[in-house]
């Protein structure tokens, strides 16, 4: 057989299935959100968990990206200063955090 003939005897199961799969019956779509008030305080743990790891880790990068460091400065020089910013970026940092949560 010719490459051209193969090649259609290959991508005919393919098309044909692909042309009656609008006619099958879709599934029901579940959403994510919780059914019931115990899945709904695991949900709020999860993401309170992933979003206070992502807050560290996003202070420490800063940390990392700025001159000096931070944490010594605010916990062993009590520089209120240094506090006030790096609350300032923690809060930021959590706002991105949540509208990314949120979607």
């Amino acid at each position: 057989m010719k490459k051209p003939i193969r090649l259609a005897l290959v991508l005919l199961p393919l098309l044909a299935s692909s042309l009656f799969a609008a006619d099958a019956p879709t599934p029901a779509v579940t959403s994510w959100h919780a059914q019931t008030l115990l899945s709904a305080i695991g949900n709020v743990l999860i993401f309170a968990g992933i979003g206070i790891v992502a807050a560290i880790i996003g202070f420490k990068l800063f940390d990392l990206c700025t001159p000096g460091n931070w944490q010594k400065e605010i916990v062993e020089n009590k520089n209120v200063a240094a506090a006030i910013v790096a609350g300032a970026v923690i809060l930021g940092i959590c706002l991105i955090i949540a509208a990314s949560i949120l979607g």
